[in-house]
């Protein structure tokens, strides 16, 4: 067991539809991270939010997720982001979790984003993904995920909920607000990485990445509109103890998930 657990989330303009361009800007950001366990990317990192273009999805054994592997690898430590990935004659939005040891998870957005018809082109996930890795339990999610808290909801007993987004400034401060809901009402670490600049539809990004402890009290933020890599280390210790303060989880109620 881990108590303490180092993340890196990395708050990142994206070129749009651009993969070469991505990756490699991303290596180099990622070039000076000295020690880590997770390294933390956003929603469609090697693309931009681009749900229409599924002539840009990879299969599983592409060249992005060959990619992540060699980062994993390289930097000893765990890599996670979303990417459009093709399988079975469908495209999903599918977050790639890369574990140290080179042990592949996955989980496809369930929440598809209707605004832009996201429906349309990108295939509904079913069900959460739980991670374990050094005593700790992590649920990752994406973006549209965070405005829905049943589904949001720990009653999988995680210490970390974590969503890779790709949200824009215009609705910014529901991302803020939504992030601290979730982490006081599932008592948790909760994780937000989003990108800043502009995307292809003149969509403006400010950023805001940040972490909330299970109190709702924010532990990390980033420098609105500014690229960087952002490291923190978080306790298993610290979050236990909350719970014992104060354990609200022991009253919650009992949803069935559809």
């Amino acid at each position: 067991m881990k108590k303490k657990l180092n993340l890196s989330l990395i708050q990142s303009n994206l070129f749009w539809q651009d993969i070469d361009k991505n990756l490699s800007h991303f290596e180099k950001l990622i070039l000076d991270i000295s020690e880590t366990d997770i390294i933390l990317l956003p929603e469609m990192f090697n693309t931009a939010f681009c749900p229409k273009s599924i002539h840009l999805a990879e299969k599983m054994e592409g060249r992005t997720v060959n990619w992540m592997k060699e980062i994993s690898k390289n930097k000893n430590c765990a890599i996670a982001g979303s990417l459009m990935v093709k399988e079975k004659e469908k495209v999903y939005n599918r977050l790639v979790w890369i574990s140290r040891k080179g042990e592949i998870y996955t989980y496809d957005k369930h929440h598809l984003f209707s605004l832009i018809k996201e429906e349309r082109s990108i295939t509904k996930g079913e069900g959460r993904l739980l991670i374990e890795i050094e005593g700790w339990k992590i649920c990752p999610l994406i973006c549209y995920d965070l405005r829905f808290p049943v589904f949001s909801r720990n009653d999988i007993d995680y210490d970390i909920l974590l969503y890779l987004a790709n949200w824009p400034v215009k609705r910014i401060d529901a991302w803020d607000t939504l992030l601290k809901a979730r982490s006081i009402e599932n008592q948790c670490y909760t994780i937000g990485v989003n990108r800043i600049g502009e995307d292809g539809n003149k969509i403006s990004f400010n950023g805001h990445s940040s972490v909330f402890d299970s109190f709702g009290k924010k532990v990390l933020s980033s420098t609105e509109n500014k690229e960087e890599v952002l490291q923190i280390e978080i306790c298993l210790e610290d979050l236990k103890l909350k719970r014992r303060q104060m354990n609200f989880l022991k009253d919650r109620d009992g949803f069935t998930i559809n």
